[in-house]
C-alpha cells in the first residue's frame, strides 16, 4: 500500500489540496490519530511492504457513535475528502459514512485475493502470486529429491486467484479452488493415469476450497493411494508481506494518483481501478457485491497442460 500513500500525497501536493494521513484507518479517525503530510513525509517508502500509516479493523466505526468522533476529528483539520485503501469492509464504512455525513470517498482496492470488482487486479495481488511461486519452487526441490505428493495452501477463502495464478506458474499438477468443484475426483482421474511416470506431484490448494483446506485434501488422497508420502504446506501470511513487486508498485501508484484526480472533479463513492490498462470508476455498491470469478480461459489452459 505504500506506493498508493505516495502517489496520494504527491498527487494531492499537485492539485493544490492540502493532505492528511490517518494512522489505523478509521481507527485512527475515531482516534484522532491524524498528521498533515509532506512530499518529504513519503519519501523512501515505495519500496516497502505492509503500510507505513498501520491499518486496523475498527468495530467501532460500524456504529453511528463512532462515525461522528471520525466526522468531528475529520472537521477539527478541515478534511473534506477521503482516499480510502482496502476492500469490501473499507469500501462499505466509506459509503455508510458518506451517507451520513457527506463526506466523498474514492476507494483504491487493496487486497492480495483479488476479489474486489471494477478492476482487472487489486494492490498486492501480484506480489502475493510471486511470493507463492517462490515457495513453490523450493518446495518442488524436497517434493522431487524424496518423491513425495505436496499439497500447498494459499490465501484465498473466497477467491482462487492466487491459488490458480500461482499454481499455474509454479507448474503444479493440479489446483484447487472454491469456484470449481469436483476437482478432487478429476485431479485424482489424472494422477492415476500418470503416477506410474511421475513419483512426485505438486498441488495448489485455495484456503477457501470446498472440498476441504490443504490437510482434509491431503488425507482423502493419502486413503486413496497409501503407499504415497503426503506432506501439506500452508503459506499463510507470509504472502502477504515483502517487497511489493515492480508491477504492484506501478498499479498501487497510478490508482493512487487517479484516485485524488477523482475526487478534485467531484467523484465520490467510486473505486478506481485499471480495466484493459485503462483507468475505471466503479460504484462502491457495485465493486462490494458483482462477482469477480476467475479467468475461465486460464482454468481450462491449465487443465489441458496438466494432463
Amino acid at each position: 500500500m505504500n506506493a498508493c500513500i505516495r502517489a496520494v500525497v504527491r498527487a494531492a501536493i499537485h492539485f493544490d489540496f492540502e493532505v492528511y494521513g490517518v494512522q489505523r484507518g478509521y481507527q485512527g479517525l475515531i482516534e484522532n490519530s491524524i498528521k498533515k503530510m509532506s512530499a518529504g513525509s513519503v519519501a523512501n517508502i515505495i519500496q516497502l511492504g505492509g503500510t507505513v500509516l498501520k491499518t486496523a479493523r475498527s468495530k467501532e466505526f460500524m456504529t453511528p457513535e463512532g462515525r461522528k468522533k471520525a466526522y468531528e476529528n475529520l472537521q477539527k483539520h478541515g478534511i473534506e475528502g477521503l482516499v480510502c485503501i482496502g476492500g469490501n469492509g473499507t469500501y462499505t464504512g466509506a459509503m455508510i459514512f458518506e451517507k451520513e455525513f457527506g463526506i466523498p470517498s474514492v476507494g483504491c482496492p487493496g487486497t492480495i485475493d483479488n476479489d474486489l470488482s471494477g478492476t482487472d487486479y487489486t494492490i498486492g495481488y501480484d506480489t502475493a502470486i510471486n511470493t507463492a511461486m517462490d515457495a513453490i519452487d523450493k518446495i518442488r526441490d524436497t517434493a522431487d529429491s524424496h518423491n513425495r505428493v505436496f499439497f500447498i495452501e494459499v490465501m484465498g477463502r473466497h477467491s482462487g486467484h492466487i491459488a490458480l495464478n500461482a499454481g499455474i506458474a509454479g507448474g503444479a499438477e493440479g489446483i484447487f479452488i472454491p469456484e470449481r468443484e469436483n476437482e478432487l475426483r478429476d485431479i485424482m482421474k489424472t494422477y492415476e493415469n500418470k503416477r506410474r511416470k511421475k513419483e512426485f506431484s505438486i498441488f495448489v490448494v485455495a484456503e477457501g476450497e470446498e472440498d476441504g483446506k490443504a490437510f482434509d485434501i491431503a488425507h482423502k488422497f493419502q486413503e486413496a493411494y497409501p503407499e504415497t508420502d503426503c506432506k501439506v504446506t500452508v503459506l499463510g501470511h507470509i504472502q502477504r508481506g515483502g517487497r511489493p513487486t515492480a508491477n504492484d508498485r506501478i498499479l498501487a501508484s497510478r490508482l493512487g494518483a487517479h484516485a485524488v484526480k477523482a475526487l478534485s472533479e467531484g467523484h465520490r463513492n467510486v473505486a478506481i481501478g485499471v480495466i484493459d490498462n485503462s483507468i475505471e470508476l466503479t460504484p462502491f455498491q457495485e465493486a462490494i457485491y458483482a462477482k469477480k470469478d476467475v479467468n475461465e480461459n486460464l482454468w481450462v489452459m491449465n487443465s489441458i497442460i496438466t494432463r
